[in-house]
């Protein structure tokens, strides 16, 4: 992740559940990407250090383990970058100009200059982070399947000059259930619009206090449209009471419950939800240097695996001085 401000429950439910669930499998590399931020984020680095600490905190806090999972910062492993260096050698620039959130990006970010080097080669620093250690798999939606592809093209033309060194990353399609902010628009930190893991439970009741909701309903004894509207999105995702869920849809449908009722409910089951997070997080944050050292010795631990794959990188390319 791209420690670019505070991780929010569309991190929740569309990474850090299944990168829980992952390590009871897996060998598993979580990484705080912060080479990837500086793409869009160079012109104000203050606070990505910042971030990466309080990202890794909740990391921690979902439940992620870093005695299973290996725990690391990107640039702390320096041969993430040689190994895309040498990768820029072998890539058409064309590859890189299809990948399709490219575009994307720059338009949904028009407020940032992006016309640089490091933006358009994100994809291709995101196949080196992935073949250095092997990776067998990689957890992606399918909106990131197209990045993965150009990860295992980049490997099947490096092993045509150069012989075979990688394994080709195949995707672990995760389901992620796309939240909306709770303006509607997409989630987004720039909009305002999330709840944050590090959010106190008064901040979550005002939050949802403030959830759009049907803009036809007016009175609570008007009938409202439960499909597509934020508030019983969130009951879906974060309600185990499916009896309490399926009740307010019916009284909801009928005009016969206000949305005070139904987002008092729903701010008791995002609490509910975000408790025991808020609870490890405080014990994270409560050991003085603790993030530090697990991040250190994470990278420590991935710099060996990523120099061992280097060492075989530059035999294959004849650079073995």
């Amino acid at each position: 992740m791209r420690p670019t401000g505070r991780l929010h429950l569309g991190h929740l439910v569309g990474a850090l559940q299944n990168w829980v669930e992952l390590e009871r499998q897996y060998d598993c590399y979580y990484f705080v990407a912060d080479w990837h931020a500086l793409t869009s984020h160079y012109a104000d680095t203050s606070q990505i250090t910042a971030d990466a600490l309080d990202n890794a905190a909740d990391w921690i806090a979902a439940g992620i383990d870093p005695g299973k999972s290996t725990l690391f910062i990107q640039s702390m492993v320096p041969e993430h970058a040689e190994l895309y260096l040498l990768l820029q050698m072998v890539t058409p620039i064309s590859w890189l100009e299809r990948v399709p959130t490219y575009k994307e990006q720059i338009e949904q970010m028009s407020e940032k200059d992006l016309s640089n080097i490091g933006f358009l080669g994100y994809p291709l620093l995101q196949a080196a982070d992935v073949i250095i250690y092997n990776a067998h798999y990689v957890p992606v939606g399918e909106d990131q399947v197209p990045h993965l592809e150009l990860s295992r093209e980049v490997v099947r033309r490096f092993h045509n000059f150069y012989g075979e060194v990688f394994v080709e990353p195949q995707p672990l399609l995760t389901p992620t259930p796309r939240l909306p902010g709770l303006d509607n628009r997409k989630m987004s930190k720039s909009y305002g619009n999330t709840i944050d893991l590090s959010d106190t439970a008064a901040d979550v009741v005002k939050k949802i206090r403030q959830m759009y909701t049907d803009p036809k309903r007016v009175r609570a004894d008007i009938p409202g449209t439960v499909e597509g509207n934020p508030v019983f999105i969130y009951h879906d995702t974060f309600n185990p009471n499916r009896a309490e869920v399926d009740d307010l849809k019916a009284r909801y449908r009928a005009g016969t419950v206000g949305d005070v009722e139904v987002k008092t409910k729903l701010a008791a089951a995002v609490n509910a939800v975000l408790e025991p997070l808020r609870e490890r997080r405080a014990q994270a944050l409560a050991r003085p240097g603790y993030l530090r050292e697990v991040l250190v010795e994470g990278s420590r631990k991935a710099r060996v695996v990523a120099q061992e794959t280097m060492a075989r990188v530059r035999t294959a390319v004849k650079l073995d001085y």
